[in-house]
């Protein structure tokens, strides 16, 4: 790796001046000036940026004896309270994801369906009153509050109405101990571990509140599951499940597993889905014609499910603004990657999107065309594209909550479609692209117009 090219950078330094707000971007633009594969150097910290297909696919498939989630992510995580099945490694990997996938099911989250119904319905609502009273409306803010009751709701069978209830102190928290966790997994040195500002103060109290409540959804959860013992074998949702499967024979699984894993469920899913509800969003507001379709596909469709220009529009806003568009790991031995020998402990950042656009490239691009992935020719000339873009990862690590994902996201475009016209909002400056724990946008400057039809 040391005659990769890259990036020079200062002495002692190295490329410590990133822009962290926009690190992936960063990242993206050295792929396209030192190429598919280079190094890259923070302080005394070596890295390798790859936007290899082949690369991405060893790595992914390799997952986890040969690769792991790096060490920083999982110190951040572990501070957090939120190690679970995303942060950990090896056998206790092995057993907490087979936990998680038991309680992640289809057939758990269907029978959670309605409960979802329910909650896009109040979205709808509140979109639809502010409308008609002039009244700005918060879509940012909203998905993101509708994406964690989801989440709570689906985690541990609790419904906050975080959607209407702005001040919610658990909302507060939660979201705050995110911000701080996305703060330091880009920080060059880990300062809050010698020195702890206010901030770092009140991340811990934060987090010491979140797991407080979840024991008292775990209780709940217990409570619930003794007076009614058909919940052990058709648990309503991911908490209950995980209950029923650590009280197997020989399960090795603790509360305090259950509980961690509870917590990093609701982190990871509030933020990817909200944000890719946004970007979805945005894009069909600044794409009219797109926005037209969608609507007249909900207005004729016959049977649920049966959505494919949605799916079309979802996949085009993943191929464009993937929330994940980096994604790292650690070596844990000796590996080569296609001659390239790379040291145990180097992490390796990959770049989906970028490496997606290499291998797919597509004359328009830059544009917003949902159309494109109902066309049998694409399909054919680039061997199934939808395969390459890994919006949930790969491997025997791929996001266990994808079909929870989808369901979501599909349920409220699809409400959204039905019942309102998608346009910007008037003389908006550009949105940007914010580098966190994932890719959110600067603001969503969307106009949600009750429908006539």
């Amino acid at each position: 790796m040391d005659h990769l090219p890259g990036p020079s950078g200062v002495p002692l330094l190295g490329n410590v001046g990133i822009d962290t707000a926009h690190f992936h971007q960063k990242l993206e633009e050295w792929a396209r000036e030192y190429g598919p594969i280079y190094r890259m150097r923070l302080m005394d910290r070596r890295f390798v940026v790859t936007s290899r297909p082949a690369d991405i696919a060893q790595v992914l498939h390799d997952r986890p004896d040969q690769w792991r989630r790096s060490r920083r992510v999982a110190s951040v995580l572990e501070e957090a309270a939120a190690v679970g099945v995303f942060a950990a490694e090896g056998e206790e990997w092995r057993r907490q994801r087979k936990l998680v996938m038991h309680a992640l099911t289809p057939e758990v989250i269907n029978r959670f369906h309605p409960r979802l119904l329910a909650m896009t319905e109040r979205l709808r609502l509140r979109w639809q009153a502010a409308a008609q009273a002039g009244q700005p409306q918060r879509l940012l803010r909203d998905v993101k509050a509708f994406a964690l009751d989801v989440a709570i709701g689906m985690a541990m069978g609790q419904d906050h109405d975080m959607v209407r209830h702005e001040e919610n102190p658990l909302q507060q928290d939660i979201e705050f101990v995110f911000g701080q966790i996305a703060r330091r997994l880009v920080a060059p040195i880990a300062w809050w571990r010698t020195i702890k500002l206010p901030a770092d103060r009140a991340a811990e109290a934060a987090g010491l509140r979140i797991r407080a409540a979840v024991d008292g959804f775990v209780a709940d959860a217990r409570a619930r599951m003794a007076a009614n013992p058909a919940l052990h074998d058709r648990p309503a949702n991911l908490l209950e499940a995980m209950l029923a499967a650590s009280d197997l024979p020989d399960s090795g699984i603790s509360d305090e597993t259950v509980r961690a894993n509870a917590i990093i469920m609701v982190f990871a899913g509030e933020d990817t889905t909200a944000n890719t509800i946004a970007w979805l969003l945005y894009l069909l507001s600044r794409n009219p014609q797109a926005a037209a379709r969608l609507a007249e596909e909900a207005d004729a469709l016959a049977a649920p499910g049966q959505t494919p220009y949605l799916d079309a529009c979802v996949q085009e806003a993943m191929r464009l603004k993937p929330v994940v568009p980096v994604l790292g790991a650690e070596a844990v031995r000796d590996v080569a990657l296609d001659g390239v020998q790379i040291p145990a402990g180097t992490v390796i950042f990959m770049l989906l999107r970028h490496a997606f656009e290499r291998e797919v490239p597509l004359p328009d691009g830059a544009e917003f065309r949902p159309e494109r992935w109902l066309d049998p020719a694409m399909k054919e000339k680039f061997d199934d594209p939808a395969r390459k873009m890994l919006p949930f990862g790969g491997g025997p690590r791929f996001c266990p909550g994808r079909y929870l994902a989808m369901s979501e996201i599909r349920t409220l475009m699809s409400m959204v479609a039905r019942s309102f016209s998608i346009e910007a909002l008037p003389g908006a400056p550009p949105v940007e692209e914010m580098f966190t724990f994932t890719m959110t946008p600067s603001a969503l400057p969307v106009l949600l117009q009750p429908r006539t039809v």
